[in-house]
């Protein structure tokens, strides 16, 4: 019983020892200390929050394959650029469209610096541009490099507006017209067209017609679209032929997609309007159809007003135009990660409802495109977490292409069949 007593006291004894509070305070330290610092990070990056951020993206210029047998002389050639600058009341008219986006990257100062920092740094001779609300802001920053320019405001209310600029040192400015489409019942956008002469020698010199259009954004009013395209390919024809059949470039926001029925019109010179439906002709409402519901309907039906909206004549549902038209980025093979339908951009343009292509630079007979400045994979436009964002400064992307004039100085051509279909298609008033 004493040895159990004695252990028993000895256990008690040392279980009730005084500890000194000092090393009650080291061991508290140690112990805390060493829940943070038990296991030590082997790689500690992730303390840098740079460690995730997406690298800027890159374009590359892609050539022709037959870039090596066109002219090498400088006046021969001229570098385009068209570009929907995302006006500043465009931002606030369709805001639901940037719920996503940094306010700071929605801002007009910070998106100006990234607009005219690419512009200069591309160089180009000629720039198209669309939705311009600031034209001052822009013309001021290009002035001090040697352009000149010109602003068409679309009437009514709207607030933005066309532009074009041009190399003063290399372009003389012949002849320049302005489009309002409200004075032929199609809406408040506007174009432009001029007619440049490039080169200050008239021995050597060359003639281009230019020309700029931001078409109308309703998805659903395609015969809207359509009749602005028609009176737009008019007019430019109208001053290629004044100036002797000269060639013409015709860039701009086409608000249509590759696969719409107004890109078939464009490229293929002719367009039934009766086998389409009028609410998808522009193709961005296009994936809400499924391909039954496309190829079932032999005719859709259009009302008088909408048939002459897009015709100009409400008897004419076969719409053709003189040109023949080339899209300059689907003429230059491309990456197969940048290019789909056809060979164009897997997307020009991107906002929380749609990415996909809508701008384009067409060009005729008479030029060639010699290069282009390649578009962005659709993930590395989702990596950027939407446009306009810290480095690209609006939702659209520039289109850049380089052209040269060739040997068939003739222009554009007008076949016997687009020639016999005119003259029923009659003048839009």
């Amino acid at each position: 019983m004493a040895s159990v007593a004695s252990r028993l006291g000895g256990r008690a004894l040392l279980l009730s020892s005084p500890v000194d509070p000092r090393q009650r305070a080291r061991r508290s330290r140690r112990g805390f200390s060493g829940a943070w610092n038990s296991v030590e990070p082997r790689d500690r990056r992730w303390y840098n929050p740079e460690r995730h951020r997406q690298p800027n993206p890159v374009r590359r210029w892609v050539e022709a394959e037959t870039c090596f047998d066109l002219p090498d002389c400088r006046d021969d050639r001229f570098v385009l650029i068209s570009h929907n600058i995302l006006g500043v009341n465009n931002i606030l008219e369709y805001s639901n469209l940037y719920m996503r986006i940094p306010s700071d990257s929605l801002q007009w100062e910070s998106r100006k610096r990234l607009i005219c920092d690419d512009l200069r740094g591309w160089d180009a001779d000629i720039f198209c541009l669309q939705a311009l609300d600031r034209y001052y802001d822009v013309e001021s920053f290009l002035r001090k490099d040697g352009y000149a320019g010109s602003y068409k405001r679309r009437t009514g209310d709207a607030k933005d507006g066309c532009a074009i600029f041009w190399k003063k040192e290399r372009f003389s400015l012949l002849e320049a017209s302005a489009i309002e489409f409200t004075c032929h019942g199609l809406r408040d956008n506007v174009a432009q067209l001029f007619v440049f002469e490039v080169g200050k020698h008239k021995t050597n010199s060359r003639r281009v017609v230019v020309g700029n259009i931001h078409v109308l954004f309703n998805p659903k009013r395609g015969d809207i679209k359509l009749g602005q395209v028609r009176i737009f390919l008019q007019e430019a024809y109208a001053l290629s032929e004044k100036w002797g059949r000269i060639p013409v470039v015709l860039a701009g926001d086409f608000n249509s997609t590759p696969q719409s029925a107004i890109y078939e019109f464009l490229s293929t010179s002719e367009l039934n309007i009766t086998q389409h439906d009028r609410k998808s002709l522009s193709g961005q409402e296009r994936l809400k159809y499924s391909f039954h519901d496309l190829y079932s309907c032999i005719s859709y039906c259009w009302t008088d007003e909408e048939i002459k909206n897009a015709s100009g004549n409400s008897n004419c549902t076969i719409l053709t135009h003189p040109f023949r038209l080339h899209s300059s980025y689907a003429s230059v093979k491309g990456n197969g990660m940048t290019r789909s339908y056809g060979g164009e951009p897997f997307a020009t343009s991107y906002h929380s409802k749609f990415i996909g292509t809508l701008d384009y630079i067409w060009y005729s007979t008479g030029l060639e495109c010699a290069r282009v400045l390649d578009t962005l994979t659709i993930a590395s436009l989702r990596g950027l977490g939407g446009l306009p964002n810290k480095t690209i400064g609006s939702d659209h992307l520039a289109l850049v292409a380089e052209f040269v004039f060739n040997s068939r100085s003739t222009g554009p051509n007008l076949s016997s069949e687009a020639t016999e279909k005119e003259g029923s298609q009659g003048e839009d008033n």
